[in-house]
């Protein structure tokens, strides 16, 4: 064998560098989100509680991090603050990511529907996030973490659609579906048994950016109070408490901060190191 022919033989395919590479940032955003759904169990003292004085330094009546302006536990809260913004952005996530790659996939392959999807993504997408959410806020007073949450799937959608179907499109120009559309093959096998199999690199990679950006506009919400009220144990809603007291106990504004800034990240950096895998997964088959 020659050199050239030797260098032209397709190397072959090694599961196990392939599964370290895909493992190293999905263990810290499974860690991460495991804790965060934990935290109650592991939480020292009440949410409601206070161990300190107002803004006591850490270490402060065995507080950690210090307490908060009323003396709570910054700690205790900030294991408690994390389960309802991630199943909240999960839910925003997992109906985002349903909806549009169903409208993307129906979407091409119906000329009439397509163009009135991407007329409605294109007029939903110039609304901005931040007075979707007040205005729905506004409409349903009472609303709450629940409110914020259909603001936040009626906001995802157009744009997921447009994602969805713009790489569903030359997936419907290929030969087989052509052949299976000349077959007389109904719209819903079409969408479901012959595009939507091979966008699941594309689906996985919009589900994670979907969460990073529920868990913003979630957390933008609570920001502004739009959502989760005092004294609610809440990521967001920490940072706006505290802010006036940061030089006094900074960890009471920067530890929720830090907090959600690393489940975007690492969810993010975990989705597209699936979308890979399950790409190169389905071109085995």
């Amino acid at each position: 064998m020659t050199a050239t022919e030797a260098y032209a033989r397709p190397r072959p395919h090694r599961p196990g560098r392939l599964g370290a590479r895909v493992l190293a940032p999905v263990v810290p955003a499974a860690l991460l989100v495991l804790v965060a759904l934990a935290g109650p169990l592991l939480a020292a003292h009440p949410v409601d509680k206070p161990v300190t004085a107002p803004y006591g330094e850490a270490g402060a009546g065995g507080a950690v991090l210090g307490g908060d302006q009323l003396g709570r536990d910054v700690l205790s809260r900030l294991l408690n603050g994390g389960s309802a913004l991630i199943g909240s952005a999960l839910v925003v996530a997992v109906v985002v990511t349903f909806l549009a790659t169903l409208l993307g996939c129906f979407a091409v392959l119906s000329p009439r529907l397509g163009r009135l999807v991407e007329r409605a993504a294109d007029t939903a997408i110039l609304l901005p996030p931040v007075l979707g959410i007040m205005l729905l806020a506004l409409a349903w007073p009472g609303g709450g973490r629940l409110a914020i949450t259909v603001a936040a799937v009626l906001l995802g959608v157009p744009y997921a659609v447009r994602i969805v179907a713009g790489a569903a499109a030359p997936v419907a120009a290929t030969g087989f579906v052509e052949a299976a559309v000349a077959s007389g093959e109904r719209p819903g096998y079409l969408a479901l048994r012959e595009i939507l199999p091979n966008l699941r690199a594309t689906v996985l990679a919009l589900f994670g950016l979907r969460f990073v950006d529920a868990v913003y506009v979630i957390s933008m919400a609570g920001f502004l109070q739009l959502g989760p009220r005092p004294p609610e144990a809440d990521w967001a809603l920490m940072i706006r408490e505290n802010g006036p007291g940061i030089l006094l106990n900074p960890w009471a504004v920067v530890a929720p901060g830090l907090a959600i800034g690393a489940l975007a990240i690492s969810v993010n950096l975990a989705a597209n190191a699936l979308a890979p895998a399950t790409a190169r997964r389905a071109a085995l088959r």
